[in-house]
Formats: structure tokens, C-alpha cells, sequence
């Protein structure tokens, strides 16, 4: 999915404004209504980051329900409900950038080794889920900007699942990428 600079402002205005009214900040109360292209149902996540550190990031690597639906919820999640942060609180509001990404289906990436694993990733390009048993955790392409070494971006991706960082290498988790249009207030 292709979005304008337009729309993906539109998309960070909804996600700031429904983080706003869940802090009792009227200021920010203009409701847009949903445009049709964001009725279509996608997968999204949104992030949001303090001087530069991550803040909170939540999101769905399916669609659970259209765009718009799912850039509020993840706001509300992103802000208040993501367990390795404390609850967004009223004075750092204005502190926080967001981020939105919408991601495209995921698709099983086929290799033999871990050696052809670091050939067919795309730094920078694709994000990545590695799923092991009942372990999986997910990494978005904006990630390889703090990791850039494929082997690095494993290890870590590893030790987010809660495996050892190695078990790319040794255990031949299954390893699906996605790619994201993503849209930044740092950036518009």
C-alpha cells in the first residue's frame, strides 16, 4: 500500500489526537472522519519515541480491522499499555513523536542455513518475524538504523523471543518478512 505525505500526516494527527483525549487534552478534540482509504482493513503498528528513545511500540503483524481502527488502537496501546514502559503521562505529551507504520503481508522466507539467512534479509527494507515453538517476537525495518549488522539484528531479534541469541544460526526458526509505508511527525 502506497500512501501520500498528505494522508500519512492525517494518520499521525489521528493517532496524537486520540492519545490527547486519553489524557483529557480537549485542545486536540477535532474528530476527522475516517478517509475511505483508511477503511481498508491492514495490519499496523505505531511507536512512539522521548528525545529520541523509545517510548512504546505496539502494533498487529495481521489486520484485526481497518487502518484507522487499528492506528487508534495501537495509540492508545503504544501510550498506555505497553508493559516495558510505564503509562504515557499527561506532561509528556509534547515530549513525544510518533511513528505509524502499515505493513504489508508477511511472507515465509525460505533458507537453508544461517548463513543463507544473512544473504536474503534486506537491511533497512524488510522487517522480520522469527517464530520458534511458541517464541516469536518482531522487529520493524526501522530497527536495522540501531542495528545495521544483519548477525546483530538476529541475535537481538533472538533475545527478544527469549531464546538464545544463536538460535537463528542452530535452530532454523521459521524467519517471515514484511515490508512497511511508514510516516513520521519527525519527518513531515
Amino acid at each position: 500500500m502506497e500512501i501520500t505525505t498528505e494522508q500519512g500526516r492525517i494518520l499521525l494527527a489521528h493517532a496524537r489526537r486520540t492519545i490527547a483525549l486519553k489524557l483529557g487534552r480537549t485542545e486536540h478534540s477535532q474528530e476527522t472522519e475516517s478517509p475511505e482509504v483508511f477503511r481498508q482493513n491492514g495490519a499496523t503498528f505505531v511507536t512512539l519515541k522521548k528525545r529520541g528513545q523509545l517510548r512504546g511500540c505496539i502494533g498487529n503483524l495481521e489486520p484485526v480491522g481497518s487502518i484507522w481502527d487499528g492506528i487508534r488502537d495501537n495509540a492508545l496501546n503504544a501510550a498506555f499499555h505497553d508493559l516495558r514502559f510505564s503509562p504515557l503521562k499527561p506532561e509528556e505529551f509534547e515530549e513525544i513523536h510518533i511513528d505509524i507504520s502499515l505493513l504489508s503481508p508477511a511472507v515465509l522466507l525460505e533458507y537453508t542455513d544461517g548463513s543463507d539467512l544473512l544473504t536474503k534479509l534486506r537491511p533497512g527494507i524488510d522487517g522480520v518475524i522469527l517464530r520458534l515453538g511458541p517464541s516469536r517476537s518482531t522487529f520493524l525495518p526501522q530497527v536495522w538504523q540501531q542495528l545495521p549488522r544483519t548477525e546483530d539484528f538476529l541475535n537481538q531479534l533472538c533475545r527478544k523471543a527469549g531464546l538464545h541469541e544463536s538460535a537463528w544460526q542452530d535452530m532454523h526458526p521459521d524467519i517471515w518478512t514484511y515490508q512497511v509505508v511508514h510516516s513520521s511527525e519527525e519527518a513531515v
